[in-house]
Protein backbone atom coordinates (compact mmCIF):
# COMPACT_ATOMS: atom_id res chain seq x y z
CA UNK A 1 0.00 0.00 0.00
CA UNK A 2 1.57 3.59 -1.01
CA UNK A 3 0.32 6.82 -0.53
CA UNK A 4 1.52 10.27 -1.69
CA UNK A 5 1.04 13.92 -1.49
CA UNK A 6 -1.80 14.95 -4.10
CA UNK A 7 -4.60 17.19 -3.10
CA UNK A 8 -6.89 16.03 -1.12
CA UNK A 9 -11.21 16.16 -0.43
CA UNK A 10 -13.22 18.18 1.47
CA UNK A 11 -16.35 16.78 -0.19
CA UNK A 12 -17.24 14.87 3.29
CA UNK A 13 -20.15 12.08 4.78
CA UNK A 14 -20.11 13.91 8.16
CA UNK A 15 -21.07 17.40 5.97
CA UNK A 16 -24.05 15.83 4.29
CA UNK A 17 -24.82 14.26 7.82
CA UNK A 18 -24.77 17.02 9.61
CA UNK A 19 -26.89 19.27 6.83
CA UNK A 20 -29.23 16.75 6.25
CA UNK A 21 -28.03 17.32 2.13
CA UNK A 22 -26.58 15.61 -0.47
CA UNK A 23 -23.25 15.83 -1.82
CA UNK A 24 -24.91 18.02 -4.59
CA UNK A 25 -25.98 20.49 -2.95
CA UNK A 26 -22.36 22.12 -2.09
CA UNK A 27 -20.45 20.60 -5.00
CA UNK A 28 -20.62 20.81 -8.47
CA UNK A 29 -17.50 18.24 -8.44
CA UNK A 30 -15.26 16.96 -5.34
CA UNK A 31 -14.54 19.33 -4.14
CA UNK A 32 -15.86 22.42 -6.26
CA UNK A 33 -18.20 24.66 -4.29
CA UNK A 34 -21.59 25.66 -5.19
CA UNK A 35 -22.95 28.64 -3.82
CA UNK A 36 -24.32 27.03 -1.17
CA UNK A 37 -21.19 25.18 -0.29
CA UNK A 38 -19.71 28.21 -0.19
CA UNK A 39 -22.00 29.95 2.22
CA UNK A 40 -21.60 26.73 4.45
CA UNK A 41 -18.03 27.05 4.68
CA UNK A 42 -18.30 30.72 4.90
CA UNK A 43 -20.54 30.26 8.45
CA UNK A 44 -17.89 27.98 9.59
CA UNK A 45 -19.41 24.61 8.81
CA UNK A 46 -21.71 24.74 11.27
CA UNK A 47 -24.87 24.99 9.60
CA UNK A 48 -27.45 22.21 10.52
CA UNK A 49 -30.48 20.51 9.45
CA UNK A 50 -29.77 16.86 9.37
CA UNK A 51 -31.44 14.08 11.45
CA UNK A 52 -28.25 13.75 13.42
CA UNK A 53 -27.81 16.56 16.34
CA UNK A 54 -25.41 19.36 14.92
CA UNK A 55 -23.04 19.44 18.06
CA UNK A 56 -23.01 18.08 21.46
CA UNK A 57 -23.71 21.33 22.43
CA UNK A 58 -26.14 22.88 20.31
CA UNK A 59 -29.71 24.99 20.50
CA UNK A 60 -31.99 24.45 17.96
CA UNK A 61 -32.81 28.04 17.67
CA UNK A 62 -29.76 28.78 16.71
CA UNK A 63 -29.64 25.78 14.22
CA UNK A 64 -33.19 26.67 12.78
CA UNK A 65 -31.34 30.19 13.06
CA UNK A 66 -28.79 29.67 10.21
CA UNK A 67 -30.96 26.89 8.31
CA UNK A 68 -33.79 29.58 7.61
CA UNK A 69 -30.70 32.40 6.15
CA UNK A 70 -29.63 29.88 4.35
CA UNK A 71 -33.34 29.24 2.80
CA UNK A 72 -33.59 33.17 2.64
CA UNK A 73 -30.67 33.06 0.09
CA UNK A 74 -32.11 30.65 -2.39
CA UNK A 75 -29.19 28.78 -1.86
CA UNK A 76 -30.85 25.17 -1.05
CA UNK A 77 -33.99 24.12 0.22
CA UNK A 78 -32.92 24.20 3.46
CA UNK A 79 -34.72 21.09 5.71
CA UNK A 80 -35.70 22.43 8.82
CA UNK A 81 -35.41 19.70 12.08
CA UNK A 82 -38.91 18.24 12.20
CA UNK A 83 -37.73 17.44 16.00
CA UNK A 84 -35.51 19.82 18.82
CA UNK A 85 -32.51 19.47 17.89
CA UNK A 86 -31.54 18.39 21.43
CA UNK A 87 -33.30 15.23 21.14
CA UNK A 88 -31.73 13.85 18.37
CA UNK A 89 -28.77 11.49 18.20
CA UNK A 90 -25.18 12.97 17.49
CA UNK A 91 -22.86 11.59 16.01
CA UNK A 92 -19.03 13.22 15.93
CA UNK A 93 -18.54 14.62 12.64
CA UNK A 94 -15.75 11.94 11.99
CA UNK A 95 -14.77 10.85 8.18
CA UNK A 96 -12.29 8.53 6.04
CA UNK A 97 -11.11 8.87 2.40
CA UNK A 98 -9.05 7.10 0.21
CA UNK A 99 -8.48 7.12 -3.71
CA UNK A 100 -7.27 4.20 -5.65
CA UNK A 101 -5.25 5.29 -8.93
CA UNK A 102 -3.73 3.69 -11.60
CA UNK A 103 -1.04 5.33 -12.85
CA UNK A 104 0.51 5.37 -16.50
CA UNK A 105 3.21 7.48 -17.93
CA UNK A 106 4.16 7.61 -21.64
CA UNK A 107 8.01 6.77 -20.63
CA UNK A 108 8.86 5.33 -16.99
CA UNK A 109 8.91 7.64 -13.97
CA UNK A 110 10.16 5.66 -11.62
CA UNK A 111 13.71 5.21 -11.43
CA UNK A 112 15.34 2.44 -9.97
CA UNK A 113 15.11 0.78 -7.72
CA UNK A 114 11.76 0.95 -8.00
CA UNK A 115 10.76 -1.26 -4.76
CA UNK A 116 7.77 -0.86 -3.57
CA UNK A 117 7.04 -0.01 -7.13
CA UNK A 118 7.24 -0.92 -10.79
CA UNK A 119 8.85 1.23 -13.11
CA UNK A 120 5.61 2.24 -14.99
CA UNK A 121 2.15 0.95 -14.49
CA UNK A 122 1.76 1.20 -10.28
CA UNK A 123 -2.19 1.22 -8.78
CA UNK A 124 -1.30 2.95 -5.47
CA UNK A 125 -3.37 4.28 -2.56
CA UNK A 126 -3.10 7.76 -2.56
CA UNK A 127 -3.92 8.84 -0.01
CA UNK A 128 -5.58 8.01 3.14
CA UNK A 129 -7.04 10.20 5.55
CA UNK A 130 -9.21 10.93 8.42
CA UNK A 131 -11.08 14.34 8.96
CA UNK A 132 -12.80 16.12 11.50
CA UNK A 133 -15.41 17.98 9.10
CA UNK A 134 -18.33 20.08 11.30
CA UNK A 135 -19.56 21.87 13.69
CA UNK A 136 -17.57 21.68 17.15
CA UNK A 137 -20.75 24.33 18.96
CA UNK A 138 -22.83 26.79 17.24
CA UNK A 139 -20.56 29.23 16.17
CA UNK A 140 -16.85 27.20 15.69
CA UNK A 141 -16.65 24.74 13.37
CA UNK A 142 -13.68 22.89 12.07
CA UNK A 143 -12.04 20.94 8.91
CA UNK A 144 -8.73 19.00 10.29
CA UNK A 145 -7.16 16.36 8.67
CA UNK A 146 -4.32 13.78 9.20
CA UNK A 147 -3.05 11.75 6.18
CA UNK A 148 -1.01 8.76 5.91
CA UNK A 149 1.89 8.27 3.24
CA UNK A 150 3.44 5.12 2.70
CA UNK A 151 7.66 5.03 2.41
CA UNK A 152 8.61 6.74 -1.23
CA UNK A 153 10.14 4.34 -3.82
CA UNK A 154 14.14 3.36 -2.67
CA UNK A 155 15.17 5.48 -5.71
CA UNK A 156 13.84 8.77 -3.98
CA UNK A 157 15.54 8.23 -0.83
CA UNK A 158 18.63 9.87 -0.89
CA UNK A 159 20.92 8.28 1.70
CA UNK A 160 21.76 11.46 3.47
CA UNK A 161 21.05 12.23 7.05
CA UNK A 162 17.79 14.19 6.27
CA UNK A 163 16.21 10.88 5.38
CA UNK A 164 15.56 10.01 8.75
CA UNK A 165 12.68 13.16 9.28
CA UNK A 166 10.57 11.50 6.43
CA UNK A 167 7.13 10.10 8.19
CA UNK A 168 4.29 7.95 6.93
CA UNK A 169 1.70 9.86 9.36
CA UNK A 170 1.12 13.85 9.55
CA UNK A 171 -0.99 16.77 10.18
CA UNK A 172 -2.76 17.95 6.36
CA UNK A 173 -5.11 20.49 5.78
CA UNK A 174 -6.66 22.40 9.37
CA UNK A 175 -9.15 25.29 8.98
CA UNK A 176 -10.81 26.09 12.61
CA UNK A 177 -13.66 28.64 12.30
CA UNK A 178 -15.29 30.95 14.40
CA UNK A 179 -18.07 32.34 12.53
CA UNK A 180 -21.20 34.88 13.23
CA UNK A 181 -23.66 37.14 11.38
CA UNK A 182 -24.95 40.70 12.03
CA UNK A 183 -26.59 43.70 10.52
CA UNK A 184 -25.75 47.43 10.65
CA UNK A 185 -28.45 49.08 8.69
CA UNK A 186 -28.30 47.82 4.70
CA UNK A 187 -25.49 46.04 5.65
CA UNK A 188 -25.75 42.19 6.48
CA UNK A 189 -22.57 40.83 7.67
CA UNK A 190 -21.53 37.46 7.95
CA UNK A 191 -18.02 37.72 9.85
CA UNK A 192 -15.33 35.48 11.41
CA UNK A 193 -12.00 34.39 12.51
CA UNK A 194 -9.39 31.74 10.77
CA UNK A 195 -7.11 29.37 12.20
CA UNK A 196 -5.77 27.34 9.69
CA UNK A 197 -2.02 25.92 8.65
CA UNK A 198 -1.75 26.27 4.64
CA UNK A 199 -2.73 29.87 3.12
CA UNK A 200 -6.23 29.41 0.92
CA UNK A 201 -7.06 26.61 2.33
CA UNK A 202 -9.81 28.91 4.34
CA UNK A 203 -10.88 30.24 0.31
CA UNK A 204 -14.28 29.74 -0.73
CA UNK A 205 -13.66 29.55 -4.14
CA UNK A 206 -11.82 26.65 -6.27
CA UNK A 207 -9.54 29.30 -7.84
CA UNK A 208 -6.79 29.37 -5.34
CA UNK A 209 -4.15 27.29 -4.77
CA UNK A 210 -5.08 24.89 -1.91
CA UNK A 211 -8.35 23.44 -3.81
CA UNK A 212 -7.64 23.92 -7.05
CA UNK A 213 -7.96 21.56 -10.12
CA UNK A 214 -6.79 18.92 -10.37
CA UNK A 215 -8.69 17.57 -7.58
CA UNK A 216 -7.11 14.01 -6.98
CA UNK A 217 -3.38 13.54 -8.56
CA UNK A 218 -1.29 10.68 -9.35
CA UNK A 219 1.87 10.59 -6.36
CA UNK A 220 4.05 8.66 -9.25
CA UNK A 221 3.68 10.95 -12.05
CA UNK A 222 6.14 13.93 -13.16
CA UNK A 223 5.46 17.69 -12.54
CA UNK A 224 7.01 20.83 -12.76
CA UNK A 225 9.50 21.57 -10.72
CA UNK A 226 9.15 25.25 -9.92
CA UNK A 227 5.94 26.71 -8.44
CA UNK A 228 5.08 30.19 -6.41
CA UNK A 229 5.28 30.21 -2.97
CA UNK A 230 1.67 30.06 -2.34
CA UNK A 231 0.97 27.08 -4.02
CA UNK A 232 2.05 24.95 -1.44
CA UNK A 233 5.59 25.81 -0.05
CA UNK A 234 4.20 26.18 3.32
CA UNK A 235 1.53 23.82 3.05
CA UNK A 236 1.34 22.23 6.67
CA UNK A 237 4.39 24.15 8.11
CA UNK A 238 2.58 27.16 9.07
CA UNK A 239 0.27 28.41 11.46
CA UNK A 240 -1.93 31.54 10.99
CA UNK A 241 -4.88 33.32 11.72
CA UNK A 242 -6.82 35.89 10.34
CA UNK A 243 -10.22 37.70 9.96
CA UNK A 244 -12.90 37.70 7.27
CA UNK A 245 -15.59 39.28 6.41
CA UNK A 246 -18.71 38.92 3.66
CA UNK A 247 -20.84 41.94 3.09
CA UNK A 248 -23.94 41.46 1.72
CA UNK A 249 -23.33 38.50 0.14
CA UNK A 250 -21.57 40.16 -2.08
CA UNK A 251 -18.25 41.76 -0.86
CA UNK A 252 -15.40 39.22 1.07
CA UNK A 253 -12.47 40.36 2.45
CA UNK A 254 -9.91 38.68 4.54
CA UNK A 255 -6.23 39.35 6.44
CA UNK A 256 -4.23 36.83 7.59
CA UNK A 257 -1.15 36.14 9.53
CA UNK A 258 0.94 33.37 9.12
CA UNK A 259 4.06 31.89 10.98
CA UNK A 260 6.82 29.06 9.94
CA UNK A 261 6.62 25.90 12.52
CA UNK A 262 9.90 25.32 14.01
CA UNK A 263 11.60 22.86 12.86
CA UNK A 264 11.20 20.35 16.01
CA UNK A 265 7.19 21.79 15.36
CA UNK A 266 7.15 20.76 11.86
CA UNK A 267 9.16 16.99 12.72
CA UNK A 268 6.69 16.35 15.56
CA UNK A 269 3.63 16.88 13.19
CA UNK A 270 4.90 14.10 10.98
CA UNK A 271 6.35 17.06 7.81
CA UNK A 272 10.08 16.61 6.80
CA UNK A 273 11.24 20.26 7.70
CA UNK A 274 13.87 19.64 5.12
CA UNK A 275 11.34 19.09 2.25
CA UNK A 276 10.31 22.67 2.89
CA UNK A 277 12.08 25.92 1.46
CA UNK A 278 13.20 27.35 4.92
CA UNK A 279 11.75 29.20 7.69
CA UNK A 280 9.74 32.73 7.61
CA UNK A 281 11.94 35.61 9.63
CA UNK A 282 9.07 37.51 9.93
CA UNK A 283 5.03 37.38 10.06
CA UNK A 284 3.75 36.79 6.43
CA UNK A 285 0.40 38.45 5.85
CA UNK A 286 -2.32 36.87 3.40
CA UNK A 287 -4.90 39.29 1.88
CA UNK A 288 -7.95 38.44 0.20
CA UNK A 289 -10.17 40.35 -1.79
CA UNK A 290 -13.58 39.36 -4.26
CA UNK A 291 -16.77 40.52 -5.41
CA UNK A 292 -19.31 38.37 -6.43
CA UNK A 293 -22.87 39.26 -7.44
CA UNK A 294 -25.53 37.01 -7.98
CA UNK A 295 -28.46 37.21 -10.30
CA UNK A 296 -30.61 34.62 -11.09
CA UNK A 297 -29.01 31.09 -11.51
CA UNK A 298 -25.68 33.06 -12.26
CA UNK A 299 -22.61 33.98 -10.17
CA UNK A 300 -19.70 35.71 -10.94
CA UNK A 301 -16.49 36.39 -8.32
CA UNK A 302 -13.86 38.52 -9.53
CA UNK A 303 -10.54 38.86 -6.97
CA UNK A 304 -7.65 39.10 -5.89
CA UNK A 305 -4.87 37.88 -3.22
CA UNK A 306 -1.56 37.66 -2.49
CA UNK A 307 1.07 36.96 0.16
CA UNK A 308 4.55 38.01 1.12
CA UNK A 309 7.27 35.70 2.17
CA UNK A 310 10.47 36.20 4.20
CA UNK A 311 12.31 33.14 3.72
CA UNK A 312 15.80 32.08 5.51
CA UNK A 313 16.76 29.03 3.59
CA UNK A 314 18.33 25.49 5.46
CA UNK A 315 21.56 26.14 6.28
CA UNK A 316 22.69 22.58 5.33
CA UNK A 317 19.18 20.76 3.82
CA UNK A 318 21.03 17.27 3.97
CA UNK A 319 21.80 17.32 8.11
CA UNK A 320 25.46 16.04 6.85
CA UNK A 321 26.45 19.16 9.40
CA UNK A 322 23.96 17.93 11.92
CA UNK A 323 22.41 21.62 12.06
CA UNK A 324 19.02 22.74 11.74
CA UNK A 325 20.19 26.36 11.22
CA UNK A 326 18.68 28.72 8.57
CA UNK A 327 20.90 31.25 6.48
CA UNK A 328 21.02 34.49 8.50
CA UNK A 329 20.04 35.83 4.43
CA UNK A 330 16.97 35.69 3.23
CA UNK A 331 15.02 34.93 -0.50
CA UNK A 332 11.77 37.48 -0.41
CA UNK A 333 8.92 36.49 -2.43
CA UNK A 334 5.52 38.73 -3.18
CA UNK A 335 2.86 36.77 -4.62
CA UNK A 336 0.18 38.70 -6.12
CA UNK A 337 -2.66 36.98 -7.68
CA UNK A 338 -5.66 37.15 -9.81
CA UNK A 339 -8.45 35.47 -10.32
CA UNK A 340 -12.27 34.85 -11.70
CA UNK A 341 -14.98 32.19 -11.54
CA UNK A 342 -18.27 32.34 -13.45
CA UNK A 343 -21.15 29.44 -12.44
CA UNK A 344 -24.73 28.93 -13.88
CA UNK A 345 -26.99 26.50 -12.28
CA UNK A 346 -29.03 25.10 -15.50
CA UNK A 347 -32.18 22.66 -14.73
CA UNK A 348 -30.38 19.63 -15.03
CA UNK A 349 -26.23 20.67 -14.98
CA UNK A 350 -23.91 22.76 -13.62
CA UNK A 351 -21.65 25.18 -15.98
CA UNK A 352 -18.07 27.14 -14.32
CA UNK A 353 -15.51 28.98 -15.53
CA UNK A 354 -12.42 29.51 -13.52
CA UNK A 355 -9.32 31.52 -14.10
CA UNK A 356 -6.38 32.49 -12.11
CA UNK A 357 -3.17 34.19 -12.52
CA UNK A 358 -0.18 34.63 -9.88
CA UNK A 359 2.83 36.58 -10.53
CA UNK A 360 5.75 36.27 -8.24
CA UNK A 361 8.28 38.93 -7.65
CA UNK A 362 11.27 37.19 -6.12
CA UNK A 363 14.13 39.08 -4.40
CA UNK A 364 17.11 36.04 -4.08
CA UNK A 365 20.06 38.06 -1.35
CA UNK A 366 20.19 34.69 0.03
CA UNK A 367 20.20 32.37 -3.17
CA UNK A 368 22.41 34.47 -5.09
CA UNK A 369 24.75 35.17 -2.26
CA UNK A 370 25.20 31.70 -1.60
CA UNK A 371 25.66 30.69 -5.74
CA UNK A 372 22.33 28.89 -5.60
CA UNK A 373 20.95 31.29 -7.78
CA UNK A 374 22.69 33.50 -11.22
CA UNK A 375 20.42 36.22 -10.95
CA UNK A 376 19.70 38.52 -7.72
CA UNK A 377 15.84 38.87 -8.58
CA UNK A 378 13.70 36.63 -10.97
CA UNK A 379 10.18 36.35 -12.02
CA UNK A 380 8.00 33.52 -12.06
CA UNK A 381 4.27 33.44 -13.31
CA UNK A 382 1.35 30.75 -12.58
CA UNK A 383 -1.46 30.51 -14.77
CA UNK A 384 -4.82 28.10 -14.80
CA UNK A 385 -7.59 28.58 -17.42
CA UNK A 386 -10.58 25.77 -16.82
CA UNK A 387 -14.17 24.98 -17.98
CA UNK A 388 -16.16 22.42 -16.13
CA UNK A 389 -19.47 21.02 -16.72
CA UNK A 390 -21.29 18.91 -14.65
CA UNK A 391 -24.51 16.97 -15.79
CA UNK A 392 -27.54 15.18 -14.13
CA UNK A 393 -28.75 14.49 -11.11
CA UNK A 394 -29.25 11.10 -9.81
CA UNK A 395 -25.77 9.71 -11.67
CA UNK A 396 -23.59 13.00 -12.36
CA UNK A 397 -21.16 12.95 -15.23
CA UNK A 398 -18.51 15.71 -14.72
CA UNK A 399 -16.13 16.99 -17.75
CA UNK A 400 -13.16 19.34 -17.10
CA UNK A 401 -10.22 20.52 -19.20
CA UNK A 402 -7.90 22.88 -17.81
CA UNK A 403 -5.03 24.50 -19.69
CA UNK A 404 -1.96 25.31 -17.65
CA UNK A 405 1.28 27.61 -17.61
CA UNK A 406 3.99 28.36 -16.08
CA UNK A 407 6.68 30.43 -17.21
CA UNK A 408 9.79 32.71 -15.80
CA UNK A 409 13.35 34.06 -15.77
CA UNK A 410 15.89 31.86 -17.28
CA UNK A 411 18.11 31.03 -14.02
CA UNK A 412 21.50 28.64 -14.77
CA UNK A 413 21.77 28.70 -11.31
CA UNK A 414 18.14 27.72 -10.07
CA UNK A 415 17.34 25.66 -13.38
CA UNK A 416 20.30 24.25 -14.98
CA UNK A 417 21.94 24.83 -18.61
CA UNK A 418 20.42 22.95 -22.01
CA UNK A 419 22.71 20.45 -22.39
CA UNK A 420 22.52 21.22 -26.29
CA UNK A 421 22.62 25.46 -26.46
CA UNK A 422 24.25 25.82 -22.79
CA UNK A 423 21.92 28.60 -22.16
CA UNK A 424 20.13 29.41 -18.95
CA UNK A 425 17.35 27.15 -19.04
CA UNK A 426 14.11 28.63 -17.29
CA UNK A 427 10.88 27.09 -14.95
CA UNK A 428 8.79 26.77 -17.82
CA UNK A 429 6.14 24.14 -18.36
CA UNK A 430 2.63 24.29 -19.53
CA UNK A 431 0.41 21.88 -21.11
CA UNK A 432 -3.95 20.66 -20.73
CA UNK A 433 -5.82 18.23 -18.20
CA UNK A 434 -8.62 16.56 -19.10
CA UNK A 435 -11.28 14.45 -16.52
CA UNK A 436 -14.20 12.64 -16.77
CA UNK A 437 -15.44 11.84 -13.55
CA UNK A 438 -18.93 9.67 -12.72
CA UNK A 439 -20.52 10.68 -9.11
CA UNK A 440 -23.06 7.83 -9.03
CA UNK A 441 -24.53 9.54 -5.24
CA UNK A 442 -24.07 13.11 -6.02
CA UNK A 443 -27.31 14.25 -5.70
CA UNK A 444 -29.47 11.66 -4.15
CA UNK A 445 -29.24 9.27 -1.29
CA UNK A 446 -26.62 6.45 -2.06
CA UNK A 447 -26.69 3.21 -0.23
CA UNK A 448 -25.78 3.98 3.24
CA UNK A 449 -26.65 7.84 2.72
CA UNK A 450 -24.98 10.07 4.28
CA UNK A 451 -22.05 7.52 5.47
CA UNK A 452 -21.14 7.04 2.24
CA UNK A 453 -20.23 8.31 -1.29
CA UNK A 454 -17.47 7.80 -4.46
CA UNK A 455 -16.48 9.49 -7.21
CA UNK A 456 -14.76 7.82 -10.16
CA UNK A 457 -12.36 9.36 -12.46
CA UNK A 458 -10.32 9.20 -15.68
CA UNK A 459 -7.70 11.80 -15.88
CA UNK A 460 -4.62 12.38 -18.67
CA UNK A 461 -2.62 15.05 -18.71
CA UNK A 462 -0.32 16.11 -21.91
CA UNK A 463 2.56 18.85 -21.49
CA UNK A 464 3.68 20.84 -24.00
CA UNK A 465 7.19 22.33 -22.31
CA UNK A 466 8.20 20.34 -18.83
CA UNK A 467 10.92 22.32 -17.45
CA UNK A 468 12.41 24.25 -19.57
CA UNK A 469 12.55 22.52 -22.39
CA UNK A 470 10.02 20.54 -25.04
CA UNK A 471 12.77 18.01 -25.18
CA UNK A 472 11.31 14.64 -23.70
CA UNK A 473 8.01 16.61 -22.22
CA UNK A 474 5.93 14.31 -23.70
CA UNK A 475 7.55 11.35 -21.07
CA UNK A 476 5.75 12.98 -18.56
CA UNK A 477 1.90 12.49 -20.19
CA UNK A 478 -0.06 11.09 -17.53
CA UNK A 479 -3.12 8.83 -17.94
CA UNK A 480 -4.84 8.73 -14.23
CA UNK A 481 -7.89 6.18 -13.27
CA UNK A 482 -8.72 6.76 -9.53
CA UNK A 483 -11.50 5.53 -7.54
CA UNK A 484 -12.53 7.77 -4.38
CA UNK A 485 -13.70 6.60 -1.82
CA UNK A 486 -15.12 9.17 1.21
CA UNK A 487 -16.75 7.28 4.38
Amino acid sequence: MTIGFGPSAQALPSFARQTGQPCGTCHTDFPSLTPYGRRFKLLGYTAGGGQFRTTPFSSSSGVNARAELDKLRGYANAINPSVPDDSKVYVPPVSLMAIVGYTHTQAATVAPPTDPYRANDNVVLSPFSAFWGGAITDHIGAFAQVTYSAPDPLSALSGTPADQFKHTWSWDNADVRFASTASFGPFDVVYGITANNNPTVQDLWNTTPAWSFPYAVSSLAGTPATSTMLEGAFAARVGGVGAYSSINDLLYLELTAYKTLGFGQQNSLGMNPFDGPGLLGNVAPYWRVALEPHWGRHSLMVGTFGMYFDVHPWLDPSFATGTTATQTQSNRFTDVGFDTQYQYQGDNYWLTLRGSYIREFQRLDASFANLAAANPTNLLNSMKLQASFAYGNDNRIVLTGQYFNIWGTADAGLFGTDPTTGMALTPNSNGWTAEVAYIPFSASKSIGWPWFNSRIGLQYTYYNKFNGTSIGAHDNNTLFLHAWFAM
